[in-house]
């Protein structure tokens, strides 16, 4: 006997309701918000920066500046003497303006403090104006125990061997190295360009570590002559 054969169920599927209007990829009204949005931000970058009037140095600062530099009690006597040389350039070349407190015994001005500072510290009115005039001179200070540690006599003969008999040695040092050198006690004062100094200071710096004067004129020429070579 053939097995009777199977009946196909006909089984009906759920049917499933779409809704057309909806975009399967979002709702069209987010879509209006984010672009909105991405033309809000082009505005705002779009915007022109603000301008504004130009203003002066001394509205930049808050005002006018005015520095206070003390003077030495050792340096009245030939700050009355000179102030006429000071006073001058400063007035005329710098157009500043410029005091002498005698109650608290400062020096009052506001530019050209350096210039000041310089004649101050012991340099001639002469090389302190140099700093007015060119713009890549300085002026270095350093004290002889930075160097080395010395007391008593030691010391007294490292700072006689800076100036050297009748102050051939500073003179030496300065014409070779072009700077000017002060010495006051056991400060010393160098006033010249970067390189200069470097140089200068090498040749005290020597002296102060007991170089004989020959061997530190020696190192001295061979830097002079280096230098002559390169210009």
């Amino acid at each position: 006997m053939r097995p009777p054969k199977a009946k196909a169920a006909k089984e009906k599927l759920p049917e499933m309701e779409v809704d057309l209007t909806e975009d399967p990829e979002g709702p069209v009204e987010d879509v209006e918000e984010e672009e909105m949005q991405t033309e809000e931000v082009k505005e705002v970058k779009e915007v022109p920066k603000p301008k504004f009037k130009e203003i002066k140095a001394t509205q930049a600062t808050g005002g006018a500046q005015t520095r206070k530099i003390p003077v030495p009690i050792n340096r009245l006597a030939p700050l009355r003497k000179d102030w006429v040389k000071i006073y001058t350039p400063i007035v005329e070349q710098l157009v500043l303006q410029i005091r002498m407190n005698t109650q608290s015994k400062k020096i009052e001005i506001r530019k050209a403090a350096d210039f000041i500072e310089a004649y101050l510290i012991g340099f001639d009115v002469e090389d302190a104006l140099a700093l007015l005039r060119l713009d890549d001179l300085y002026v270095e200070s350093f004290n002889v125990e930075d160097v080395k540690s010395l007391k008593g006599e030691h010391l007294s003969r490292a700072i006689g061997r800076i100036a050297g008999s009748d102050g051939k040695t500073k003179f030496t040092i300065e014409n070779v190295t072009k700077t000017r050198l002060v010495v006051a006690d056991k400060r010393i004062h160098i006033l010249g360009s970067f390189a200069n100094i470097q140089t200068a200071r090498t040749a005290v710096c020597d002296l102060i570590l007991g170089s004989p004067p020959g061997k530190v004129y020696a190192k001295l020429r061979s830097v002079a002559g280096r230098a002559k070579e390169r210009f």
